[in-house]
């Protein structure tokens, strides 16, 4: 019920959004690739949820080669100016044929430049392979997301479908410059398996994420001001062959305290565009900053506590859900409250873990 299942009740509802001009076809790859549903207008949706109800599971898991048929009926359906794309539902458990996630790489590369785009929705628990299917939405030009109940599935089909299903800039690269006048240490938070090196950033060559229609990227920082004492400042030994830049009088440079380059093709492009826009340093409270950045601190913070960062200092579960439920606002949709009850839970099973350990170290 947590993949088929599930699976046939996410597509119901992305039917539900299809137009005439719209068309969809459906590959199956369970022991051998195959077209379960040439291409179908968006107007017969009765076609397309007749040949969802006949999916059924069975033998071995071609995922390569479903993968590749479903390039080749997208490049020979492929709409001009449309959004072409493959929704891959999967485990990412294959096993037959081209099933390493270097091959499967190499495959999805080579495609990206046809002009169609791989969304991957993963299902299932156990045998999923979230990193696979993770770097396989990002060499596809795409997408991921983990889709565990029809809740999820709404949110990713229906109510975020621009930003998930429409591409408006690919190769989108940031790059941030800290002002050493100002700025003493820094790191990003997150974002590990998408770090490029510097001189990627205007090698138009370089692959780089996609944005969508309405779709908002938040990149946290943080950061030392110069004058302030750290633990994590460390002493390193001056450079011989080089002169180190003198850090001028805070009087006399700028306030800026960073500069945030932007860089991104159009969708059918090749060649990017750069924005650059310089932030001056304007202190601000917490309390003072908007309420869509403290819950994106809120949900920062838990992250670094699931993963036991070394700077998580006096950070808490109860911090994060305070943060968190005083920046809840409206939630239309129900995802902040969801996400205060995920900190509760795992609150709870920190405590009676920690609790559990003390009994056994007492007896």
């Amino acid at each position: 019920p947590q993949k088929l299942d599930l699976v046939k009740s996410s597509l119901r509802l992305l039917v539900n959004n299809l137009r005439e001009k719209d068309k969809v076809s459906i590959v199956v790859y369970a022991g051998a690739a195959g077209e379960v549903l040439p291409a179908t207008p968006g107007s017969d949706r009765q076609k397309i949820r007749e040949a969802i109800e006949k999916l059924s599971a069975g033998g071995s898991t071609a995922g390569g080669e479903g993968i590749q048929l479903a390039y080749k009926i997208a490049e020979k359906n492929f709409i001009n100016g449309g959004n072409n794309r493959i929704i891959l539902c999967t485990d990412g458990d294959f096993n037959v044929g081209v099933s390493s996630s270097e091959d499967l790489e190499s495959l999805i590369e080579s495609k990206r430049k046809s002009g169609v785009y791989l969304t991957v929705l993963g299902y299932g628990m156990g045998n999923y392979k979230d990193k696979k299917l993770q770097i396989l939405a990002e060499k596809g030009n795409g997408n991921h997301a983990y889709i565990d109940n029809i809740q999820e599935a709404n949110k990713v089909l229906v109510n975020e479908f621009g930003s998930t299903m429409f591409t408006v800039a690919k190769d989108v690269k940031i790059q941030v410059e800290f002002n050493p006048a100002q700025v003493n240490a820094y790191r990003l938070v997150g974002y590990e398996t998408r770090l490029l090196n510097k001189e990627d950033f205007n090698d138009d060559t370089k692959d780089a994420g996609e944005l969508g229609s309405g779709h908002t990227v938040t990149a946290l920082y943080e950061v030392i001001p110069v004058g302030v004492k750290s633990s994590f400042l460390r002493d390193v030994d001056k450079l011989k062959y080089q002169q180190e830049p003198e850090r001028l009088s805070r009087t006399t440079q700028t306030d800026e305290i960073m500069t945030v380059k932007f860089r991104y093709k159009a969708p059918d492009g090749d060649v990017s565009k750069l924005i650059e826009h310089p932030l001056r340093d304007q202190e601000l409270k917490l309390n003072a900053t908007s309420a869509n950045f403290r819950f994106a601190a809120a949900v920062a913070e838990f992250g670094m506590l699931l993963r036991n960062s070394a700077f998580v200092s006096e950070a808490s579960f109860d911090q994060v859900i305070e943060l968190a439920r005083k920046a809840r606002g409206d939630d239309e949709e129900g995802y902040r409250s969801e996400f205060i009850r995920l900190v509760e839970n795992a609150g709870a099973l920190a405590a009676s873990k920690k609790t559990t350990q003390t009994d056994l170290s007492r007896n």
